[in-house]
């Protein structure tokens, strides 16, 4: 089969398109709504745990009703604290998500960021069932696409393996067997760096610089498992053998 060839560098449309509409909507609520307007933007379409439970009583505090326990899942990805959570977000949504997108396509991509945002909303409701506390932001997506990427860019010949080859296909790799890719020292390497970030987030012993909230890092990990568990669910891209993974033998 004949793979495209593609840049290195090139962003796909999907990619760019999506941190657009991030701006814009950040743009248009800093910009252009007035704060009761924005508060009551950010109340409706935000995840918060609250909503589902019977006992918080928000029947008409919170904005949205029934319909808002649905979309939220996936709307709170949309809006940001400030600038600085719209930058990192955007920055690591364009180095991973870039060649998790020219590798799926522009639907399987759009799909797999909806899955794992919501996945993320899964469980942080699990963490803060109840509580009356907002969250928003796009990292759980983000997270399942640096997930995403994992399960092939350090495959032989992926982006992030150091082998020599032909980068222009370094997208196409076929993806090992997940338990086969967590023999790869480098992915583990990568997962042990990932979740102890999110660990010290946790236990706040880290911080972003400029960030208006606190980190939802349960959302990342919710996101993250998703993507990397759900990755061969999307990919287009036959697996590889793993007969033929020489990882097996060392």
């Amino acid at each position: 089969m004949d793979l495209p060839r593609q840049r290195i560098f090139n962003v796909p449309p999907v990619v760019g398109a999506m941190i657009l509409v991030l701006g814009v909507v950040h743009a248009v609520r800093m910009l252009l709504l007035p704060g009761a307007a924005d508060r009551a933007l950010v109340w409706t379409f935000a995840f918060v745990p609250a909503r589902y439970d019977a006992s918080a009583f928000t029947d008409g505090v919170l904005p949205g009703g029934w319909a808002a326990e649905i979309w939220s899942f996936v709307t709170y990805a949309a809006l940001h604290s400030d600038v600085m959570h719209l930058g990192v977000n955007a920055i690591w949504l364009l180095a991973f998500g870039s060649p998790v997108a020219r590798r799926f396509g522009t639907w399987r991509f759009l799909l797999l960021f909806a899955v794992t945002v919501a996945a993320g909303a899964l469980a942080y409701l699990l963490m803060h069932s109840g509580e009356l506390s907002l969250m928003i932001g796009a990292s759980a997506g983000v997270s399942g696409t640096m997930a995403a990427a994992a399960r092939f860019a350090f495959e032989p010949g992926g982006a992030l393996a150091m082998w020599r080859g032909d980068r222009g296909n370094a997208d196409w790799v076929p993806a090992a067997p997940l338990l086969i890719s967590l023999r790869n020292p480098r992915v583990m390497t990568f997962l042990a760096v990932w979740f102890g970030l999110n660990l010290l987030f946790g236990i706040g012993s880290l911080s972003l610089a400029g960030a208006g909230q606190g980190v939802a890092w349960e959302a990342h990990i919710g996101g993250f498992l998703a993507g990397l568990l759900l990755f061969s669910t999307f990919d287009p891209v036959e697996p590889a053998p793993a007969v033929q993974d020489e990882r097996t033998l060392h």
